[in-house]
């Protein structure tokens, strides 16, 4: 059941809110998801493309279709799916974030409807849906999971994405980016991690087939990529049961 809850924690967005100055700065606070983004792109771009039968050189697989946000910070996500041709609907629970997302999507000449509300106030149904390392901040997963599921299309796409609960990810993404700098401190808390078991039975419990999960690893040699190891971070991938 969905919950008419909000899904947001005010700490949550304020924290994140704190870095909407720079948010579009690859060497900024956020200099992190400038680095994770393209990786995720890779792999919605390819979920889309097997999920719609889309050919893989297409310049605009979303033609025609509507694309959900959620969490979307300043945009680095919603502007690229803006550019495969969906109609984007982006949120994010920091005013702040989403006064520097359309201001950045305004200079870049892109159509983007943006707010600062959570998904359980937002109305319609979508196509794509979106939600790139949100669920870890949320108040209530399932009942976010929840929300996200009622939002999405029949025949529609859900991609989210989030760190996994082990030591390795706790070693790098806590120990290692956050106490070096390379994340702002306290962004993330590892009691709140999921992991794909977790996941895939939030999912199946509001009527969700997980289609595909893939991780998201780091290596020296090869930053973060796509892999088959899903300890640090991993994508999933669902459609309606």
């Amino acid at each position: 059941m969905m919950s008419n809850a909000s899904s947001i924690k005010s700490s949550e967005a304020a924290h994140f809110g704190a870095m909407a100055g720079d948010w579009w700065d690859p060497d900024g606070a956020s200099k992190m998801l400038h680095r994770l983004n393209p990786v995720r792109l890779g792999y919605i771009r390819d979920r889309i493309d097997q999920h719609w039968q889309v050919d893989e050189c297409k310049l605009r697989p979303l033609e025609g279709r509507t694309a959900l946000d959620v969490g979307c910070g300043a945009g680095l996500l919603a502007e690229p799916l803006a550019r495969m041709g969906a109609k984007v609907t982006a949120l994010d629970a920091a005013p702040e974030l989403i006064t520097a997302a359309k201001a950045h999507a305004d200079a870049a000449r892109l159509a983007i409807d943006y707010r600062a509300i959570g998904v359980e106030a937002m109305g319609g149904q979508f196509d794509l849906i979106t939600a790139m390392e949100v669920i870890e901040h949320v108040a209530d997963p399932s009942a976010f999971v929840a929300s996200l599921a009622a939002r999405l299309a029949p025949g529609g796409l859900l991609i989210l994405s989030t760190p996994n609960r082990t030591a390795w990810s706790r070693l790098l993404t806590i120990t290692l980016a956050e106490g070096m700098g390379r994340i702002p401190r306290g962004t993330h808390h590892y009691d709140e991690f999921i992991t794909p078991d977790e996941m895939t039975a939030m999912l199946g419990a509001v009527g969700m087939e997980v289609t595909d999960v893939e991780g998201i690893a780091f290596t020296p040699m090869r930053g973060l990529h796509l892999s088959e190891d899903v300890r640090l971070n991993y994508l999933v991938a669902a459609r309606a049961a």
